[in-house]
């Protein structure tokens, strides 16, 4: 049997806790939309998934070879190393276009680094490059 034949009711499909960053990405091709509030929408998705968004990972967590992996890879290689991992990255109109980004998380899950204490450290990093900025008095992080 073929090792691509995967089940796909045991599959968690992505792109049904993705249907309002697609609509987003189908609204910037009629107008301008901030890069902020694709963040946002991407990460309230991974939040819905995992419980951890891409801001709660380092990737200095990640291996070499892992950054290689994510640096080549492609749409075809996306979707297999995703159905591996028990997740589907196609929606009704074809690969979702945050597939790379859903790949991060899902080899961060794989890696075992969505834990508490790398949360707590990616956001200490966060503050620490806000509060080093110029005219930066306190940084407000909404959990």
């Amino acid at each position: 049997m073929s090792t691509i034949a995967f089940d796909q009711f045991a599959l968690t499909r992505i792109a049904d806790f993705a249907r309002s960053l697609s609509r987003l990405h189908q609204a910037a091709r009629r107008y301008a939309v901030d890069d902020d509030w694709f963040d946002r929408e991407f990460n309230a998705v991974c939040q819905s998934i995992w419980g951890y968004t891409i801001d709660d990972i380092s990737d200095d967590l990640f291996a070499p070879e892992d950054h290689h992996f994510l640096d080549t890879l492609d749409e075809s290689h996306a979707r297999i190393f995703a159905a591996e991992q028990g997740y589907d990255l196609v929606s009704e109109t074809g690969m979702l276009t945050d597939w790379w980004g859903f790949c991060w998380m899902i080899l961060a899950e794989k890696r075992g680094l969505l834990t508490v204490e790398n949360r707590a450290a990616a956001r200490a990093a966060i503050e620490e490059k806000y509060l080093a900025a110029p005219n930066v008095i306190g940084v407000i992080i909404g959990r």
